[in-house]
């Protein structure tokens, strides 16, 4: 298992908090010069397909500064609750959510996304936005996914991938090993924390992979929709 500090023995969830802590002050900066802010069209795209849903009440996990929960809250009627580990992320993306006047649509509390403090069958969708690779058991958290949707719910997942075509496969490694690892040094004051995401993010399974995986949790139908060359993927799965 793939750790943010492979010498320490803290338990990952432990470690992946602490990391996020460290860097929730920079977080938004970084995400935007590291990914061209390509991650903002991919999160609308999330929104795109949760409006087609038309979810009542959704949930947002490893919500973080809570961009997917911001966009969420736009959705007419639709109640929105965003979980982290991370306190310090939380507090940033309270912030977000006064500035744009969605306190009433939107709640963010602190929760373990493999131990959700929610009811079974509960919400119309789930999304998770770069998150995903951070359990530290991924059965558990998407098993708790697939528990706390209802029966014709959908779960809704953005996370980075390394493309299949070796040539983007090629300007894919360059990228991540020479661009991002110079950013992290100018910008932020946790490069460690980096390096972890860059090494999960090509470790992680992506594709047909994840997708089997998300399969054997319960999920019966799963769409498989590559970003960017296939940089980022954005699954959906529905029960």
């Amino acid at each position: 298992m793939l750790k943010p500090n492979q010498k320490s023995k803290s338990p990952k969830k432990i470690q992946v908090e602490k990391m996020f802590d460290s860097i929730s002050s920079e977080y938004d900066l970084l995400n935007g010069i590291m990914t061209f802010n390509s991650h903002k069209k991919w999160k609308k795209n999330i929104l795109n397909i949760a409006k087609k849903l038309k979810p009542k009440n959704a949930l947002d996990i490893a919500t973080g500064t809570a961009d997917i929960a911001i966009n969420l809250g736009s959705i007419y009627d639709c109640k929105v609750v965003g979980v982290d580990i991370s306190e310090q992320m939380l507090s940033v993306g309270r912030k977000k959510i006064t500035k744009m006047k969605l306190d009433e649509a939107i709640r963010l509390e602190t929760g373990d996304a493999e131990n959700l403090n929610f009811k079974d069958n509960y919400f119309d969708l789930v999304t998770i936005g770069f998150g995903v690779r951070n359990f530290q058991d991924l059965e558990k958290g998407l098993s708790e996914c697939f528990r706390v949707l209802n029966e014709k719910g959908t779960l809704i997942i953005l996370e980075t991938s390394v493309p299949e075509n070796r040539i983007m496969k090629l300007f894919y490694s360059i990228f991540t090993r020479t661009y991002i690892p110079i950013m992290a040094r100018i910008f932020s004051k946790d490069k460690s924390a980096y390096n972890y995401l860059l090494n999960s993010a090509e470790l992680f399974p992506s594709g047909t992979k994840f997708s089997e995986i998300l399969k054997s949790v319960g999920f019966s139908k799963v769409q498989i929709k590559p970003k960017l060359f296939g940089s980022s993927t954005i699954y959906i799965a529905t029960k």
